[in-house]
């Protein structure tokens, strides 16, 4: 089973003005989404003592800042829930885990890059997208996230569960503190 679904949110970047009509509705999908998707999917799948359940995750939910709280806190959740929930569905063989995919330019991603980018043609927004990443020479696409999501369904992930795999060419890895160079400082 793969818990796919959810929205995005436009609510304001900042705490202090958050929309907590907003934010409640963006977790139920989001969120208590993921959870309905894992308990009904449990159900059938304990009895057989065998299955898989993938959740999508995101980047955002492992760096802080890099997109609105609400999203972020959502995307975060999903990766708590598979890791909360992989001790109990491993009694039972079944496995859970996530994929946190770097930003891709889908309708939803689109749709928000768009709020924040408007009157940019969508040609840009892409290229803005491509040029985020940390893997010099490419970027991440749906087939990427596809595959990732065949692996961890497969016969091949048969002992990996409680996983949150990250799909960013290696963008939260590493942070630069922005230091120069050592022959740079006088």
């Amino acid at each position: 089973m793969f818990n796919n679904a959810g929205i995005a949110c436009t609510t304001p970047a900042s705490i202090v003005d958050l929309d907590l009509d907003r934010f409640d509705r963006v977790m139920a999908i989001n969120v208590r989404g993921v959870v309905s998707g894992i308990k009904h999917a449990s159900r059938v799948m304990i009895p057989n003592r065998a299955g898989s359940i993938l959740c999508t995750a995101s980047v955002v939910g492992i760096l802080g800042g890099m997109a609105q709280l609400t999203y972020s806190l959502s995307k975060s959740s999903v990766i708590g829930i598979v890791r909360s929930a992989s001790p109990e569905l491993g009694r039972h063989g079944i496995r859970i885990n996530c994929i946190s995919p770097f930003a891709i330019p889908t309708r939803l991603v689109m749709d928000e890059m768009n709020h924040h980018y408007t009157g940019v043609g969508n040609q840009r927004i892409v290229d803005i997208i491509h040029g985020a990443g940390a893997l010099e020479g490419t970027s991440c696409e749906p087939i990427d996230i596809a595959n990732a999501a065949l692996y961890l369904a497969s016969d091949g992930a048969k002992y990996v569960s409680g996983h949150n795999l990250v799909v960013d060419g290696g963008f939260t890895v590493f942070k630069s503190l922005g230091f120069p160079a050592p022959d740079q400082v006088n």
